[in-house]
C-alpha cells in the first residue's frame, strides 16, 4: 500500500515538474511573446519570466531589433528607356508584435517582397540622371512608400539606401560621350564667353582713348618705349595715321 502511494506521488510530481516546466518561459530584453488563449490573441507578454498555461496557451516569440535585409539585384526600366539593375538595403523592426503575427504570414518575406516590387516601381518613374544624382531622394520615397504600406502589419521601416546602380558596358560608353560633349560645351561657353569680356573691355578702351586724345599719346609714347626696349636689331617705328595725312596734305602744292 505504501509502496503503491509513493510510485503514485512519484507521478505526481514528474508530471507537476513537466506542466511547470512548459509553463515558464524566459524571454529577453529585444523579445515579446503574443500569446494566444484557445485560439484566440490574449495579450502580449515579456521581457523577462512569463507564464503560459499548457495546452490551453500558445506563444509565439516576435524579435524587436532592427532587421538589415538586403533587396535582391532588379531589373528597371528607367523612365527615359535605359534598363539598369539595381540593388538596396532596408533596415526595418517590428513595433507592434500583435500585428505581425497576426495581419501577415511570415512578415520578414512580406516585407522582402514588398521592397522588390516598390523599388521597380519607384525608380521606374525616373529617368537615370535622376537616379544617379538624386539618389537621397529616392531613397527617402521608397521608404515613406514601404512605411506606410507595412503599417498595417506592425512593421516600422527605418531607413532605405541604394546600393548598386549597374549599367551594360555600352550604355556606360555613351554616358562617357556625353560628358566629354558636355565638357567641351562648357570649354566653348567659357572662351566665347572671355572673347566677349575681352572685345567689351577693348571697346570700353577705345572709347575712353577717343574721347581724351592726350591718353591716346600716352599710349602712343608708351608703345615707343616698349619697342625701343627690345634688344633686336630691326627697329619698328609705328606712325600714326593721321600724322602722314598731314605731311602729305602739306607736301602737296598749292
Amino acid at each position: 500500500m505504501v509502496y503503491g502511494f509513493n510510485v503514485g506521488l512519484t507521478v505526481l510530481l514528474v508530471i507537476a515538474v513537466v506542466i511547470l516546466a512548459n509553463a515558464i518561459r524566459i524571454l529577453r530584453e529585444y523579445q515579446r511573446g503574443v500569446t494566444f488563449t484557445l485560439g484566440r490573441f490574449s495579450s502580449v507578454k515579456g521581457p523577462g519570466l512569463i507564464f503560459v498555461i499548457p495546452v490551453l496557451q500558445q506563444i509565439v516569440r516576435v524579435d524587436l531589433r532592427t532587421v538589415t535585409m538586403d533587396v535582391p539585384s532588379q531589373d528597371v526600366i528607367s523612365r527615359d528607356n535605359v534598363s539598369v539593375k539595381v540593388s538596396a538595403v532596408i533596415y526595418f523592426r517590428v513595433v507592434e508584435p500583435e500585428k505581425a503575427i497576426i495581419q501577415v504570414e511570415r512578415y520578414l518575406e512580406a516585407t522582402s517582397q514588398l521592397a522588390q516590387t516598390t523599388l521597380r516601381a519607384v525608380l521606374g518613374k525616373h529617368d537615370l540622371d535622376e537616379m544617379l544624382s538624386e539618389r537621397e531622394k529616392l531613397n527617402l520615397d521608397i521608404q515613406k512608400i514601404l512605411d506606410s504600406q507595412t503599417d498595417n502589419w506592425g512593421v516600422k521601416v527605418t531607413n532605405v539606401e541604394i546600393k548598386h546602380i549597374d549599367l551594360n558596358e555600352s550604355m556606360v560608353r555613351a554616358i562617357a560621350r556625353q560628358a566629354e560633349a558636355e565638357r567641351e560645351r562648357r570649354a566653348k561657353v567659357i572662351h566665347a564667353e572671355g572673347e566677349r569680356q575681352a572685345a567689351q573691355a577693348l571697346a570700353d578702351a577705345a572709347q575712353v582713348l577717343s574721347e581724351q586724345p592726350a591718353a591716346l599719346q600716352l599710349r602712343y609714347l608708351q608703345t615707343l618705349t616698349q619697342v625701343a626696349g627690345d634688344k633686336s636689331s630691326t627697329l619698328v617705328f609705328p606712325v600714326p595715321v593721321d600724322l602722314i595725312d598731314r605731311i602729305l596734305k602739306t607736301s602737296k602744292p598749292e
